[in-house]
């Protein structure tokens, strides 16, 4: 029996598609469960890898969370963080020395190299310099997305990362994520034969719009980055990543049209805290999101005491952008954002970004010369053309503390555990995401935002 035959008593046929039974769990008719199997290039470790993070606010935390689980693999060796609270917290988990805790990260490296890895986590507008630095000193690089917020910071990193020979894995979190690693090798092996076209869809939700992207830290894109960076680089990657062409050209459009200072209700006030005659109606009342609720609090610094938390969220917000009027903030970033892409072999593409939703979860149609593809993350369900046969698969995957349910699918740690491996066997063919694998969204990203902006279809060209 030659291999394919094997292969198709062992498991289950999708086109010229086979999927392993080893990996699979059966639910119901045609309905099954599965997880990634570990990847087989992994090795042991002779040692842990040493890492310094930059930035202690939720991504580090998420990261940092992965050596406290794992420290046989990962050692924080120190922390750069200006916020005293986060900086302390940070350091208490780890057991940093205090001679390797600093307040800023140019303060990291006036010393001399003293781990094997940086961790980037810094806001937008702090990944360029310390990543260059970084680089500089030899150190490999774990950055969180966007790589940089021009054109030409991303290209110097590149350049850079090339030169010195440094591993940069970008945080692409959804390249690790079981549904999306899935998807990607049905296509990859013919589920569906020759991949016409994708329909992606991210709804952020309404609450975690106004969270992140009008009270939050991206809420000015002259500040940060733009909002299709800073939220949607996620997307354009994954795009690129399932297409498998080069992407050539893009047109956007979008704008931000209801939070604005002339849709402000009458009665409202400048903070949800100063007697909002309409705050109890309102669906962005900081009071009830934070307060009442309870929800995303990580920003709030709240000390360890739960009995303080209601007199200090209810401080946060008197002080804070977060308990601001969402029709007041200085915010300029859309609110709904579409875009078309053309890809290398007339593969086309079109993705929505949309904050006016109840629900989150991005949702993917994917369509192809003998077959489609339709899922939402929980599922992904598989139809051929040929056989007339519709299949759906379940992702098994593990979100961690202070992700469940973000849309990340489980690849944070994922994506982790794949760094530890390069950097600690100086291989970085054992990422999926690194910068060259990954700096093309973000091309696509800023055509993007000029399209938007100038009303005109963008080439996007990788050899600028």
């Amino acid at each position: 029996m030659n291999r394919r035959k094997l292969l198709k008593s062992l498991g289950l046929s999708i086109g010229a598609a086979v999927i392993s039974t080893e990996a699979l769990a059966k639910l119901g008719d045609n309905t099954y469960s599965y997880t990634i199997p570990p990847n087989p290039e992994h090795k042991p470790l002779n040692k842990a890898i040493t890492a310094i993070t930059i930035g202690a606010g939720s991504r580090g935390t998420v990261y940092g969370n992965y050596a406290s689980k794992f420290p046989d693999q990962i050692d924080i060796v120190g922390v750069a963080e200006p916020n005293q609270f986060r900086n302390e917290k940070y350091a208490t988990q780890h057991k940093i020395a205090a001679e390797n805790r600093f307040n800023t990260w140019e303060d990291v490296f006036k010393r001399p190299k003293f781990a094997d890895a940086v961790i980037i986590s810094t806001p937008d507008n702090l990944h360029y310099a310390p990543c260059m630095k970084a680089l500089a000193m030899g150190y490999d690089i774990l950055l969180e997305k966007p790589i940089a917020p021009t054109e030409k910071e991303c290209r110097d990193i590149l350049k850079l990362a090339k030169k010195n020979n440094r591993i940069v894995a970008v945080c692409h979190v959804l390249r690790y994520a079981p549904y999306f690693v899935k998807m990607r090798e049905l296509i990859q092996q013919g589920a569906i034969g020759d991949i016409v076209s994708v329909q992606h869809f991210e709804p952020i939700e309404h609450l975690h719009m106004a969270h992140s992207y009008v009270r939050g830290n991206w809420h000015n894109s002259k500040e940060t980055t733009p909002i299709i960076l800073a939220k949607s680089c996620h997307d354009l990657d994954i795009i690129r990543w399932v297409v498998g062409k080069p992407s050539q050209r893009i047109a956007a459009m979008g704008d931000l049209k209801l939070f604005r200072k002339e849709n402000a209700p009458q009665g409202s006030t400048p903070r949800c805290t100063d007697g909002c005659k309409v705050e109890r109606e309102c669906p962005y009342s900081a009071i009830k999101h934070y307060y009442e609720d309870r929800r995303r609090l990580a920003v709030l610094d709240l000390p360890a005491d739960k009995a303080k938390h209601p007199e200090v969220i209810m401080e946060r917000l008197k002080t804070t952008n977060y308990g601001r009027c969402v029709y007041r903030m200085e915010n300029d970033q859309p609110d709904h954002y579409v875009a078309s892409i053309q890809f290398a072999d007339s593969v086309t593409a079109s993705f929505s970004m949309e904050a006016f939703t109840s629900y989150h979860g991005r949702r993917t149609r994917i369509m192809g010369t003998m077959g489609d593809m339709v899922g939402d993350m929980t599922e992904l369900v598989v139809n051929d053309f040929r056989t007339r046969k519709e299949l759906k698969l379940v992702p098994k995957a593990e979100d961690v503390d202070g992700y469940k349910n973000s849309g990340h699918g489980g690849g944070d740690w994922l994506l982790v555990k794949d760094f530890v491996q390069a950097v600690a066997h100086q291989n970085p063919k054992l990422l999926t995401s690194t910068i060259d694998e990954s700096i093309e969204a973000h091309l696509m990203g800023f055509m993007a935002e000029e399209s938007r902006k100038k009303g005109k279809i963008m080439s996007i060209n990788m050899n600028a």
